[in-house]
């Protein structure tokens, strides 16, 4: 079981970060405290946080495909043919 700035110093964030990943429920955790009157104190099972970290994998994103640049034909004006080269046409 990790507490919470266990968890942080692990990966590399501030301990509240971590409350809020319990808070908001995308990090289970369990409430060790004996009162309701005391402040919550979680403790965080290794298969909870493993769990997490799978769920918050970096994806990388699929390769851009671009389109070939359209060729330029033996009839095709020369103005236009600059224009399409970029150069100045006027």
């Amino acid at each position: 079981m990790l507490t919470p700035p266990q968890v942080a110093k692990q990966l590399g964030v501030n301990p509240d970060k971590i409350r809020y990943w319990i808070i908001s429920g995308e990090l289970k955790a369990s409430n060790i405290a004996l009162t309701r009157n005391k402040r919550p104190q979680y403790v965080i099972s290794e298969a909870d946080l493993a769990a997490f970290l799978e769920r918050r994998e970096v994806v990388p994103a699929p390769a851009v495909v671009r389109k070939p640049r359209r060729k330029l034909s033996e009839d095709t004006p020369d103005h236009i043919g600059r224009y399409m080269r970029g150069e100045r046409v006027f």
